[in-house]
């Protein structure tokens, strides 16, 4: 398999790192997918959000499952659309949006990039070095799995399927677990001093 590709602008210092999945932490989730542009609607205080942590000294980053690209739900070309909006909407914020690295792949491909397999988390590493320590942010098992495969801070937001995934129970090999009601919630604590 290929690996995963990545678009976005920007390299930054890996000590003022963050990662985030993408639907149900930024946007919207669906589960009969995010197929187009007008389908990408970001959750509140999303986007605000990551413009904060960026005009901060942070580099947020996107890890993100888009097998919808495989399943022929909708093309890279509209991938890359919905990521060039929230791209400009974070930078029409004041912040600057780091890489955003996406698996397209499905789930029988057998890459190592479709998360929980930490091959995305493998890539960030190889842009920005190091990741141990660095929250992962997500809404699902799987993002969480990702991230603490490489040493990342597992954080747990409610959105999206948060709820769902914080009432199954997480796993003891997760480690401590933060859990926000929402990215905007996290960055509210990450910065409140």
């Amino acid at each position: 398999m290929a690996p995963a590709d990545m678009i976005g602008i920007g390299q930054e210092s890996m000590n003022n790192l963050i990662i985030l999945d993408r639907d149900g932490v930024i946007n919207e989730d669906s589960d009969a997918y995010i197929k187009t542009l007008d389908e990408w609607i970001p959750l509140p205080g999303s986007i605000d959000a990551i413009a904060r942590l960026s005009r901060a000294g942070y580099t947020v980053v996107v890890a993100t499952n888009q097998s919808g690209i495989a399943r022929g739900y909708f093309t890279v070309a509209t991938l890359d659309a919905m990521h060039k909006r929230l791209t400009d909407l974070v930078r029409d914020a004041g912040g600057e949006m780091g890489k955003i690295f996406y698996c397209p792949h499905g789930p029988d491909d057998g890459c190592l990039c479709r998360k929980p397999a930490p091959g995305l988390i493998d890539q960030i590493v190889t842009e920005y070095g190091d990741v141990t320590g660095v929250p992962m942010i997500g809404d699902s098992l799987r993002d969480l799995e990702a991230g603490v495969a490489r040493g990342c801070k597992p954080v747990l937001v409610l959105t999206g399927k948060g709820l769902k995934t914080q009432d199954k129970g997480l796993p003891a090999t997760l480690g401590q677990v933060d859990v926000y009601h929402s990215l905007a919630d996290f960055t509210d604590n990450m910065l409140k001093d």
